[in-house]
């Protein structure tokens, strides 16, 4: 298997066009020319443990981003029946990217081999990318945490 991409602060984002849970497809491009930059952040599965309290910190500092510019997206390979009942029971307020096929995954260098319990496979690497609407990273958190990590995130892109 060829090495993962790895991004870095100033790279040119790669453009996508992704489906959403529901049904709609939307591209970086159109979405950078609202005006909006976009947090992309790729989680591993919808209702778990660590993924929900990311999620969750997302939400509950939507506010703070939306005020600065930001739109959330959530990027993970499970279904939009899922994606949907993470969104209803966690009341998230930001839409959530079907990733089945991890094509976006693959873009962004987030589709890495992982080892749990002696076993090696293919999962998704957590990690957020904050786009500018000139379309460059302005940040790239490779493996990041679930808590505080939206806070850290926040100062970094020097939000008020």
């Amino acid at each position: 298997m060829a090495e993962p991409v790895t991004l870095s602060s100033g790279d040119k984002a790669p453009d996508f066009k992704a489906v959403l849970t529901d049904g709609s497809t939307i591209t970086l491009s159109d979405m950078l020319d609202s005006g909006r930059g976009v947090i992309l952040y790729f989680y591993p599965r919808d209702n778990t443990p660590g993924c929900t309290v990311q999620a969750c910190d997302f939400r509950d500092n939507i506010g703070r981003l939306e005020n600065n510019k930001w739109t959330v997206l959530g990027v993970s390979t499970d279904s939009a029946k899922s994606h949907e009942k993470f969104i209803s029971k966690h009341e998230l307020p930001f839409e959530l990217v079907v990733d089945e096929e991890a094509e976006l995954h693959l873009a962004y260098g987030t589709w890495r081999e992982k080892k749990m319990y002696g076993k090696t496979y293919m999962g998704t690497l957590r990690s957020t990318f904050a786009i500018g609407v000139d379309g460059n990273l302005k940040w790239v958190g490779y493996k990041v945490g679930t808590k505080g990590h939206v806070d850290n995130l926040i100062e970094e892109l020097e939000m008020v």
